[in-house]
């Protein structure tokens, strides 16, 4: 047996020997216990108090609520201390989770919790009013509603909650009669004992909802062995510096993202690390002053929010001769943001690649790779094809749609009888791509935004690297709209703080560094660019709003 084999079989082992999440955590919370293991606006839970609090909650719902293994539970929260208590809570008593977005509106919250069967929500009190709309025409008996602090001491409880509801006003009055407060559902379980739910790798752990950045999100299905398969194979690719029970990892991904929940509420755990919840990254003062801190270690985030701080002034005095890593995901890193992020940092950005299908990782970068903008070999026992328009597999640095296989893919969407993956495993994952002589994954785009010119096709996310390189860019979109000479044009969408910054000069910047099918035709300045809930650039969103001002064009002539 080769080395590598040897290693793979290991891993293989390593994934077997574990039988659900649940002991994952177990491990964790007797391991570390007495070490911090998250904070969150000024409050710590070490793993013994966080132990405790999700086995008070967990008999909570074992003796006071009607719900049963296999049921599902929807946790509607930002970051704070409760949610990795539900979810702790939630995989001990064999509940399936249902990560769901804190901001969705009433018509989104209904759909999902519709489509995935929930019998219970936690949800905070922010949000509260909108389950009460939607709460009759779905299968919700269980509701517990928690404000901002509710695990904070005493003191500190009491002034955040109570400055939340009466001077900011940011809780609107709402009515749900049957609901409990995360307080005294922790009381209520505190009378109880919590017994163990027998659980098995095959059994469904996660309902996670795709973004539905290209159409109406699904439900992913991932069991335990999914998910145990990628916090193994992540692991065995993060740099060897990482040491047991002393990083510090900032985590300002929501953790309903499957990006966040995995790396933040699982691989960091496992590691003993000690995370620090962001539950507003968007207010980037805010998230500056709280960095300062801490001697954070590790870091995650994606190319909008590396923009946000490397703007900040106050960033880059931050002491960061700690940081050892860096990662990237959910959308394509530009080399502006990644050198300006080297320079203010000292750390190199390490960008990974998966999507919600594959729990999530498929590769990560390392610094075996030569190029930028690869994400890395494929993690171990992840195979991967490049396929052609015929569904021919196509040759080391071809391009073409990018095909997965391994442990960590999902079985299947949730209500949907799709044969996907295939039956021999294979998941078409809609990305275009091709793999190096190196063995490393390059994402050249989405299938679904390429544009076609004359026949020729324009990859968006070269043209917005390109871009995004201009100094007075702050960030860019690209996408196609109909023409009936070329079939499709080029329009750009450009932020900058540059009032004086034309569109000539745009363009000009554009053909000294691009092929002349590829320069936009039109450039628009904006002062954002639609995103999604985790801060990923929704082209499809722009693209409706421009075909919808063409439409009403041609009605008014």
């Amino acid at each position: 047996m080769t080395e590598f084999q040897e290693s793979l079989s290991k891993i293989e082992q390593e994934i077997e020997s574990h039988q659900s999440l649940t002991e994952l955590w177990d491990q964790a919370c007797h391991e570390f216990a007495y070490k911090s293991a998250f904070s969150n606006m000024g409050a710590t839970l070490t793993y013994a108090e966080l132990d405790q609090v999700a086995s008070q909650l967990a008999a909570y719902f074992q003796n006071e609520t009607a719900l049963e293994p296999g049921d599902r539970v929807a946790i509607q929260l930002p970051n704070l201390l409760q949610y990795p208590v539900v979810i702790l809570a939630a995989l001990r008593t064999g509940l399936v989770i249902v990560n769901t977005n804190p901001l969705y509106t009433a018509m989104e919250t209904a759909h999902q919790f519709n489509d995935a069967g929930v019998k219970a929500v936690i949800i905070l009190a922010n949000s509260a009013h909108i389950l009460e709309e939607v709460i009759p025409y779905t299968e919700v008996e269980t509701v517990i509603v928690t404000q901002l602090a509710d695990l904070h001491p005493l003191s500190r409880r009491l002034f955040i909650n109570l400055t939340a509801k009466y001077i900011r006003k940011i809780v609107p009055k709402f009515k749900l009669k049957q609901s409990i407060s995360f307080r005294e559902a922790l009381a209520k379980g505190a009378q109880h004992s919590f017994k163990p739910v027998k659980q098995s790798p095959e059994d469904l752990a996660l309902i996670q909802y795709t973004v539905g950045t290209t159409g109406r999100p699904k439900g992913a299905v991932l069991t335990h062995r999914n998910l145990i398969a990628n916090v193994v194979q992540l692991k065995s690719r993060l740099p060897d510096s990482l040491r047991i029970g002393e990083e510090v990892a900032i985590a300002p991904l929501p953790v309903y993202h499957i990006y966040g929940f995995v790396l933040n509420c699982i691989v960091m755990p496992m590691l003993g690390a000690h995370i620090i919840l962001i539950t507003n990254p968007r207010d980037t003062s805010g998230f500056v002053n709280e960095l300062g801190r801490w001697d954070f270690t590790v870091f995650s985030g994606i190319n909008t929010l590396f923009v946000s701080l490397c703007q900040n002034s106050q960033f880059g005095q931050l002491d960061m001769t700690r940081l050892k890593l860096t990662l990237s995901g959910g959308m394509a890193l530009t080399r502006s943001v990644n050198d300006e992020w080297k320079e203010l940092t000292g750390c190199t950005i390490t960008q990974g690649y998966g999507l919600t299908e594959a729990s999530p990782v498929v590769a990560i970068s390392g610094t075996y790779e030569s190029q930028f903008g690869s994400v890395g070999r494929p993690l171990p026992l992840t195979e991967v094809r490049i396929v052609g328009e015929q569904k021919e597999d196509l040759c080391s640095g071809e391009i073409g749609e990018l095909y997965i296989r391994g442990p960590q893919i999902m079985s299947g969407y949730w209500q949907d009888d799709t044969d996907i993956p295939d039956k021999d495993g294979w998941l078409a994952t809609g990305d275009i791509a091709r793999v190096g002589e190196d063995g490393s994954l390059l994402i050249v785009d989405r299938k679904k935004d390429i544009i076609n010119i004359s026949g020729f096709p324009v990859y968006p996310n070269e043209l917005e690297n390109v871009i995004s390189s201009h100094p007075d860019v702050i960030e860019c979109a690209v996408v196609g709209l109909p023409d009936e000479q070329s079939g499709e044009v080029i329009k750009l969408f450009v932020v900058t703080l540059n009032r004086r910054l034309s569109v000539k000069q745009v363009r000009d910047y554009c053909r000294e560094r691009l092929t002349s099918y590829k320069v936009p035709r039109l450039v628009e300045f904006r002062t954002h660019l639609p995103k999604s809930n985790v801060g990923k650039v929704l082209r499809r969103k722009l693209l409706e709003e421009e075909l919808a001002r063409i439409q009403k064009m041609r009605k008014r002539v």
